[in-house]
């Protein structure tokens, strides 16, 4: 997620193929300028990269091959990854902040597909709602293996965001191994301009029963919800079902009054510095949906911001999460901005949920264990306003299907909300 003291961003996953940088971590909107300084006893470690800099230009038999800027970035990119934070602190060209920068606003151009460097190969993280990637069925956890033909396995992940990044109505060629089926194919997307609706929702085919989805936590996605929430009290809904699913993060301070929303009290969340002192962050008054009975879905696509959220309603016993494990992002991130506009992004701090859980590599762990039925894709209030009760039955969204059996059974029991319970065993939000 991207997570920071003024505004934190809480992006979870990786670059965005939109290509776009992904909600990783928590990133900080203080943004350094020219942090030019060496540090006490760093000159010996520069010495040795000089030294392999200057034996590369002088005995390296592809001299062409060997690019100034390539191997500066191969080499910050090197450092970075060192510090094992795989997903969270992170390297970012001139490109990938432009992109992060056009993600923020919500509207960007490409296939609109979340990426993340996983041990050589490209992988989708997230494709976004309504994307080009996800109307051609490109899934989390899918590995892109070449790009208009060229190989892209052991490539840097921004020159593959460049690859597969363009203007609208351009197209690109992906080789794809699905992760479901282990079958590789071929497909051919229009890159497109991508206007993200994060908060949509439709009243579930014969039940008063609300499908909320939040896609993202981009700015203003607070002020929509309350919108929304406005319209879907006027239905009198019997429950709700929040749907994180694929949901890569964004602004903490979004993430915050969203939650803020379905809770009276409490904290949202715990934010750890270095020295291990927490500072909590309080829910903020004025929830509009504080008694009606909630379910929330997650998934392993559910990350940061998103992340955030779950664990709040999770801890204050306000909703029983169903679906599978998070993603695990926990660190707040601030982006140190290099002088030819290339970025660090470096976790400062960790974020935890408000009973002091950990999310950072280990996730949230649901109270209900659910996974989609095989060759299935999540059922999104979109597609909902189109289907009838028979077609909901069969669409093949265990998790959805199993919010909306517990929300019933709430209904016939009882008024008020779904209590959640943190199981014993996922006391440290282990995965």
């Amino acid at each position: 997620m991207r997570l920071h003291e003024k505004g934190i961003l809480s992006y979870g996953l990786g670059a965005l193929i939109i290509l776009t940088l992904g909600f990783v971590g928590g990133v900080s909107l203080d943004r350094l300028v020219g942090v030019g300084f060496s540090p006490p006893g760093a000159q010996p470690s520069f010495r040795l990269i000089a030294e392999a800099w200057a034996l590369i230009h002088r005995f390296y038999v592809d001299q062409a091959a060997a690019k100034p800027r390539a191997m500066t970035y191969g080499a910050i990119s090197g450092m970075v990854d060192a510090l094992g934070d795989t997903g969270h602190s992170r390297f970012l060209s001139p490109l990938m902040v432009k992109e992060m920068s056009d993600l923020e606003r919500s509207k960007y151009q490409g296939i609109g597909a979340e990426v993340q460097l996983k041990a050589g190969h490209v992988v989708i993280m997230v494709p976004l709602d309504g994307s080009p990637a996800q109307r051609a069925g490109l899934r989390p956890g899918d590995i892109i293996l070449r790009v208009n033909g060229h190989e892209v396995t052991g490539l840097p992940l921004d020159r593959v965001v460049a690859d597969i990044s363009g203007p609208a109505g351009t197209s690109v060629t992906l080789t794809v191994l699905a992760a479901a089926s282990g079958h590789t194919s071929q497909v051919t997307l229009t890159r497109a301009t991508i206007n993200i609706h994060s908060v949509t929702w439709q009243m579930l085919p014969g039940t008063r029963i609300v499908d909320l989805r939040v896609a993202a936590f981009s700015k203003g996605v607070a002020d929509d919800l309350r919108k929304t929430l406005i319209d879907v009290k006027k239905r009198d809904p019997t429950g709700l079902v929040l749907d994180l699913r694929n949901n890569p993060g964004g602004l903490l301070e979004e993430a915050v009054d969203v939650a803020s929303q379905f809770l009276k009290g409490g904290n949202v969340l715990l934010v750890k510095n270095a020295q291990g002192r927490e500072k909590p962050v309080p829910v903020k008054a004025g929830g509009k949906v504080t008694d009606i009975p909630l379910v929330v879905l997650v998934n392993g696509g559910t990350a940061s911001a998103a992340e955030i959220v779950a664990g709040a309603l999770q801890d204050a016993h306000r909703a029983r999460l169903v679906g599978e494990a998070t993603f695990g992002t926990g660190t707040v991130l601030r982006e140190f901005k290099l002088s030819d506009g290339s970025a660090l992004l470096l976790a400062i701090e960790e974020w935890l949920t408000p009973a002091g859980h950990i999310i950072w590599h280990k996730g949230i762990t649901p109270n209900v264990d659910a996974a989609l039925t095989a060759g299935a894709s999540p059922v999104f209030p979109e597609s909902e306003r189109n289907m009838d009760v028979e077609q909901l039955d069969h669409s093949g969204d265990a998790q959805l299907l199993r919010a909306l059996e517990l929300l019933r059974q709430a209904a016939q029991t009882r008024k008020g909300p779904v209590t959640a319970t943190r199981p014993a065993e996922n006391s440290a939000g282990s995965r």
